[in-house]
């Protein structure tokens, strides 16, 4: 039940099922690697942007959340994202307009959810 994917810079990745499906959970599951997917391509448009507007962050973390169809083909028709930012400095209009241009204009990733996925954003500052 695993299966290996390749991309074109030469990386791989697993895919498996879990025990309750015959597999012995030795990698991603194709769903949750969707989600991954979401968050990293956000995660790095944000990142960017921090680096380009210097803005002073601690840490950032990008935490998803999705509601799954009960009847086959299961998927996503609901997600929650939630941005992250811990730091004494925050400026936190800028780290908004950092996430917004990311959900609105860069993520492709988020434009693909959109086609099937009601999205929810929230951004949580944790200052020092």
């Amino acid at each position: 039940m695993a299966f290996e994917s390749s991309n074109p810079s030469g990386l791989n990745l697993i895919m498996d099922a879990g025990p309750e499906s015959g597999g012995e959970g030795k990698g991603y599951r194709p769903k949750a690697l969707m989600l991954s997917s979401l968050a990293g391509c956000s995660g790095l448009d944000v990142a960017m942007l921090i680096k380009k507007m210097k803005l002073e962050v601690e840490e950032f973390i990008i935490e998803t959340s999705a509601n799954l169809t009960d009847e086959h083909p299961k998927y996503y028709d609901a997600v929650t994202i939630e941005y992250h930012f811990w730091g004494s400095d925050l400026n936190e209009k800028k780290l908004q307009r950092a996430v917004d241009l990311s959900v609105e204009k860069y993520c492709g990733v988020m434009e693909m959810f959109r086609k099937f996925a009601d999205i929810k954003t929230e951004t949580i500052f944790h200052k020092d």
